[in-house]
């Protein structure tokens, strides 16, 4: 995870936090627009496995989250702002070099950052659990992120 990213700073008391990162040619992309690349090509097997999540979730309280791809792909990313909805998450940070996005609940809080350092892009997840379903849904969900995030970026061909 960057030193220099902004949600590195939140990595106390985690969970559960991961990074992955890649090479990126020389462009002009945002983080923001970076992001919107890898949700608007999300793997048709991961929408299957967020449509599984969100049946089996809401038998024990927790809410549908939908889709990672669920948004306007015609609103033109500089019309985002802090607080928006981008599918399964909402901005809470906003720079043209990193982006922080995040849901919470009782349970636990998720951030997701896409941030530019040089010619790398990294995407790093920080995860704050509040309770024990929260830690219990963490169980299953650790394994399946670790191939989720690869696979989304590999699929949105940033490099």
């Amino acid at each position: 995870m960057p030193s220099e990213s902004v949600i590195h700073q939140r990595l106390d008391g985690a969970y559960f936090y991961d990074c992955y990162a890649q090479e990126l040619p020389p462009g002009r992309d945002t983080a923001l627009e970076l992001y919107l690349k890898v949700v608007a090509t999300t793997p048709a097997w991961i929408n299957a496995l967020m449509a599984l999540r969100n049946r089996v979730v809401r038998l024990v309280g927790l809410k549908n989250l939908g889709h990672l791809g669920d948004f306007d792909k015609d609103k033109p990313a500089s019309d985002y702002r802090l607080g928006d909805r981008v599918g399964i998450f909402s901005i809470v940070y906003l720079s043209d070099e990193e982006i922080i996005l995040g849901d919470s609940d009782k349970h636990l809080n998720v951030e997701v950052s896409v941030c530019k350092v040089g010619n790398k892009v990294s995407v790093s997840t920080v995860v704050h659990t509040h309770n024990a379903l929260g830690r219990f849904y963490m169980l299953f969900v650790t394994p399946l992120h670790k191939r989720i995030v690869p696979a989304s970026m590999k699929q949105a061909r940033l490099a």
